[in-house]
């Protein structure tokens, strides 16, 4: 199977469907075709449930003119376990899981599954729309998830893991119902430890068996589409484990990582770092994103620790690190692979979206590798979601000295399209669910969040938020256990889970929140030096500029009776959603007249008592 063609391709680092020639594939007499790249190897051999794991059974000979071993093995079937047994050049023997693997056992077991899918989608539509879409101008609001500890049957012996099955008709109705346009999953590729979270990959090309099949995951994503869910997963390739059976010296020396330890280990995560500059393994990478693309109508990449890839340096310390050819600490390699794999992914599929959560100052992430750029749709504003946290948890009373972080973002809005995001990172390790974060006593924390995910809500940037924190998760975020949705018997809980809700639909309803998101081109503050108080008030526009929205929010729970808002046009103006009531129905929306008072440097305002922690957004007519 693997030729001449497949062998010059892969060398070349263009092999885009490589998948398609290693790993295991049934044939059509039955049995499986099974191949794996291991150049340094002296000899493999397959080893699985159907040969008793005897080494001697089925020797895989080299592929003439290649680094593959290759073989029919035709009393294969579909569900069996297998690894490979690698012989080492100084005479060890690896047993090694496919890198290719579809399937995999599940922990702790480590072996490769057998598997042919024999699921079709029925998500045309959903594909030929995305196709015509642009994601820097649609409604993108996400809710990142981490399936293995969403909710769990804990009427089991096991962990009680809801199957991708379960997960399509609880998860979907409920992400649907509150509004979100994405789900973006963590710990979707196979890993061997759960507290990893799914961030030390084993099975690059494997769904998590923990949750089912892989053709339970793809009747989850088109359970997904049918409903008007995109789905983006968490995507790894900047490092992987060490597990003897995984890909670390997989043939018994470095070949998915650098040889050089300063360029191929993490001292700071004791992992592995994947060889960017070698044709063949950046492939690996790249088929495996189109792969998740092609095989199960991803809609979106998000890739992890993008920094730790595009610094030579990071984590590291003087002498711990080797500079590139011009002396510089950036990696020239993982710089051309980015550019590579966003060319390749957003040119194949039209409207999937490459997500870098990259966390410095790193210019044009966003921008055309044309231009110098890396490529990616969007890019994780970390430094807005460090500035907007660290403001949320000040005392009201000290909050008029942090004023300006929450501002400040607005001065580099320009410089990339951005995502906003408050992930699963912030609500571990000691950090505080966002609950927790807020100050006060517990009534002022439910208005805290209030007002923190107005002004989320209305700030140029699409939109994250980690599972639990929508209805005022209290304890950390942990993978060993499900959200704590007994809280929802509080009625607290239960209104900021309908106030979310109603931000939601009201966001996914408005061109003026995301179709110009970049910049000031949508956006404009009303009010912006209103440090003493803590009120913030600005402007959304879409691009008629006729209806725009305006938001002004209190962050102190001092009523202000007497506040006027500044407005940027005269007109009629309806109130669509409070502090008390959410979102308004239509019919009940009180009606305010632009009057000719100057406020806030606009020549038009209205007269408006805010409340203490007061929240008002209102519509032009």
């Amino acid at each position: 199977m693997f030729s001449d063609l497949d062998n010059y391709l892969f060398k070349q680092g263009t092999h885009y469907e490589l998948y398609k020639k290693l790993g295991a594939h049934p044939l059509p007499e039955g049995g499986f075709h099974v191949a794996v790249w291991a150049p340094h190897a002296e000899e493999v051999s397959l080893l699985y449930d159907g040969n008793g794991w005897n080494p001697d059974a089925d020797p895989l000979p080299r592929a003439e003119g290649t680094d593959v071993f290759e073989a029919d093995i035709p009393n294969a079937r579909e569900g069996q376990c297998y690894k490979f047994q690698i012989k080492t050049r100084d005479g060890r023997y690896l047993k090694k899981a496919d890198p290719y693997a579809f399937h995999a056992e599940c922990r702790p077991g480590t072996a490769s599954r057998f598997f042919a899918s024999h699921y079709h989608f029925s998500d045309d539509e959903w594909l030929s729309h995305r196709a015509s879409c642009d994601p820097a101008h649609m409604a993108l609001s996400i809710y990142e998830c981490h399936p293995a500890s969403w909710m769990r049957h804990w009427e089991t012996d096991d962990e009680g893991f809801y199957t991708f099955r379960e997960l399509a008709d609880r998860l979907v109705k409920y992400v649907k119902d509150m509004g979100y346009t994405h789900i973006e999953l963590i710990g979707l590729a196979e890993y061997p430890f759960d507290a990893s979270w799914g961030y030390q990959v084993t099975g690059y090309y494997a769904p998590t068996s923990r949750l089912g099949t892989p053709d339970d995951f793809r009747f989850f994503v088109d359970t997904c589409h049918k409903n008007g869910i995109g789905v983006i997963m968490d995507w790894v390739p900047a490092h992987f484990p060490r597990d003897d059976f995984g890909l670390a010296d997989f043939d018994g020396e470095p070949l998915y990582e650098h040889p050089d330890p300063r360029l191929g280990e993490h001292p700071d995560w004791g992992t592995k770092i994947f060889n960017y500059g070698y044709p063949a393994v950046s492939n690996f990478l790249i088929a495996n994103a189109l792969f998740w693309c092609r095989e199960y109508h991803i809609d979106g990449l998000r890739v992890d620790a993008v920094a730790s890839m595009l610094y030579l340096d990071y984590g590291r310390k003087d002498g711990e690190w080797v500079a590139n050819r011009y002396g510089g600490h950036e990696n020239l390699d993982a710089i051309e692979f980015f550019r590579h794999m966003n060319s390749v992914v957003r040119g194949e599929f039209p409207g999937v979206m490459t997500i870098a959560e990259e966390s410095t100052a790193w210019p044009k992430v966003t921008g055309s590798p044309e231009e110098g750029g890396l490529g990616f749709t969007f890019k994780w504003n970390m430094g807005w979601m460090h500035a907007f946290l660290g403001s949320l948890k000040q005392d009201p009373y000290f909050r008029s000295y942090h004023h300006n972080e929450m501002t400040f973002a607005m001065t580099y809005a320009d410089s990339e399209n951005y995502i906003l995001p408050i992930s699963h990172d912030e609500v571990v390790h000691l950090k505080c669910s966002m609950f927790e974060k807020m100050p006060g006593y517990e009534n002022d924390k439910y208005k805290n969040l209030k007002c923190a995910y107005t002004f989320m809500l209305g700030h140029p940037g699409k939109k994250l938020l980690f599972m639990g924190q929508e209805f005022g998760q209290r304890r950390e975020w942990s993978e060993g256990r499900e959200l704590d949705w007994f809280i929802l018997e509080d009625e607290r809980n239960r209104d900021l889970k309908k106030f979310v809700r109603d931000l939601l639909h009201l966001y996914k309803r408005t061109h003026a929140l995301w179709q110009e998101d970049k910049g000031f081109s949508g956006f404009e503050w009303m009010g912006v030096d209103d440090a003493s108080r803590s009120i913030f008030s600005f402007a959304r526009f879409g691009d008629d500029r006729r209806h725009p929205l305006v938001f002004t929010v209190n962050f102190t729970p001092m009523e202000r009776s007497d506040y006027r808002l500044g407005l940027p046009s005269g007109g009629r103006y309806e109130l669509v959603l409070d502090e008390t009531r959410g979102l308004i129905p239509t019919a009940e929306r009180p009606v305010f007249t632009a009057e000719s008072i100057p406020a806030d440097n606009h020549p038009h305002s209205l007269a408006y008592p805010l409340p203490a922690y007061g929240i008002a957004i209102f519509r032009r007519k």
